[in-house]
C-alpha cells in the first residue's frame, strides 16, 4: 500500500479550499517553509500526517513547532527536507554536504516559488521544489505537488497549478 503525499510551500499566511480539496485526497502533508502563520497549519485536515521546516519568514512560534532541516523515511525512501535548498547543481551554501551526509533519495525545498523536479545524478537523488500556495512573491503560477510512496519508490508525480497568484 503506497502512502500519497501532498507537497506545499510558501503559503506565506495564506490557503484556500482549492488547496484543501487535494490536501482531503492524501494522507500526508508536507510544507516545507515560508509558513506565515500558524493559522495555514490549523486549517490543514486534522486526520493527516503533518510534516514541515520553518522558512526565512516564519517566526520563532514557527521555528519552535518545525525545524529547519527534517530528515525522514516514509515507505522505505529517505526525505531530507529544508526551505532554503537552491537547486542542482547549484545548491544553497552548505546544502550539498547535507545531502552528502544524510544521503535521501528525495531532496525538498521551497523558497524559490519556481516549481521544479530533477533528478541530480551526482548525488543520486530526486530534488523537489513545489513552487508557492501562497499570493506573496513574483511567481505567476500557485502550484504544489502530489505524488505517491511504495517500498522505496517515488510515484505518479503530478504539478498541480492551483490558479494565477492573485486569484482566489
Amino acid at each position: 500500500m503506497s502512502t500519497k503525499i501532498a507537497l506545499i510551500s510558501d503559503s506565506h499566511g495564506y490557503i484556500d479550499h482549492k488547496t484543501l480539496k487535494y490536501l482531503e485526497e492524501v494522507g500526508e502533508i508536507w510544507h516545507a517553509g515560508d509558513i506565515g502563520s500558524l493559522e495555514v497549519m490549523d486549517q490543514l485536515p486534522e486526520e493527516k500526517v503533518i510534516r514541515g521546516v520553518f522558512g526565512n519568514i516564519d517566526d520563532k512560534e514557527i521555528q519552535n513547532l518545525y525545524p529547519e532541516w527534517n530528515d525522514f523515511e516514509v515507505d522505505g525512501v529517505r526525505v531530507l527536507m529544508t526551505h532554503i535548498g537552491g537547486k542542482p547543481p547549484r545548491y544553497a551554501k552548505g546544502v550539498k554536504t547535507k545531502i552528502k551526509a544524510a544521503r535521501p533519495q528525495l531532496f525538498i525545498c521551497g523558497h524559490s516559488h519556481i516549481c521544479k523536479v530533477e533528478f541530480d545524478p551526482e548525488l543520486n537523488c530526486l530534488y523537489m521544489n513545489p513552487g508557492a500556495i501562497g499570493q506573496q512573491g513574483f511567481h505567476q503560477m500557485r502550484t504544489m505537488l502530489l505524488f505517491e510512496l511504495d517500498q522505496g519508490k517515488i510515484k505518479n508525480l503530478q504539478v498541480v497549478e492551483l490558479d494565477r497568484r492573485g486569484r482566489a
